[in-house]
């Protein structure tokens, strides 16, 4: 005599998988860690409503002008220059004047670099202009104090160290809760002309 019998198949118990895969869900969020993109760190402007109209009158020997096209060529101080990197000792040379050239700034604290682009301008030549800018006064700050120019930009990341504050504010030339080698530079808004 044939038994008839039927197996059954077998089950995994399922009622307790959502929980489990909550508990993995919440894991994983806790102890990953999200990487922080950088971007550029620039002080911005305060709101225009919230600020009064000032009429500020600057020597023209105290600006330095540096302007770039839509095309992006440059031109600083009138005159068109190919190589980016020679902006740098441009500046050096302006800001460290101290009055000795009749047409150059009167001392670091009155120098003022100012940078124009136009809409058509690149990011990239944009990011390349300002990176040179603000490395001349990184190279300054670095020779005020004895340091290399990536030595002074680590003493600037990590403040929360006595040394480096004193470092920092030795660079920029703190004296009485006033900088006397304040990085002066005016980024204005970019004109219309170009595409």
């Amino acid at each position: 005599m044939a038994r008839n019998k039927q197996r059954d198949t077998p089950e995994i118990n399922s009622s307790s998988m959502a929980d489990i895969a909550f508990l993995l869900l919440i894991f994983f969020l806790v102890t990953t860690t999200i990487a922080n993109d950088r971007g550029l760190s620039l002080l911005l402007p305060p709101d225009p409503d919230q600020m009064e109209q000032l009429d500020i009158k600057i020597p023209e020997r105290n600006l330095f002008k540096i302007q770039v096209n839509s095309a992006d060529k440059l031109l600083v101080e009138g005159e068109p220059l190919e190589d980016v990197s020679k902006i740098k000792s441009m500046i050096k040379e302006f800001v460290l004047n101290n009055g000795r050239d009749p047409e150059s700034s009167d001392s670091p604290k009155d120098a003022i670099v100012s940078f124009k682009t136009d809409r058509g301008t690149s990011q990239d030549r944009f990011i390349e202009v300002l990176d040179q800018i603000q490395g001349a006064y990184y190279d300054m700050y670095a020779e005020r104090v004895g340091v290399t120019n990536k030595r002074w930009r680590e003493i600037a990341n990590d403040l929360s160290d006595p040394e480096n504050r004193r470092l920092y504010d030795l660079g920029r030339g703190l004296k009485n809760g006033q900088l006397e080698f304040p990085m002066n530079i005016s980024i204005a808004e970019p004109s219309k002309i170009g595409g």
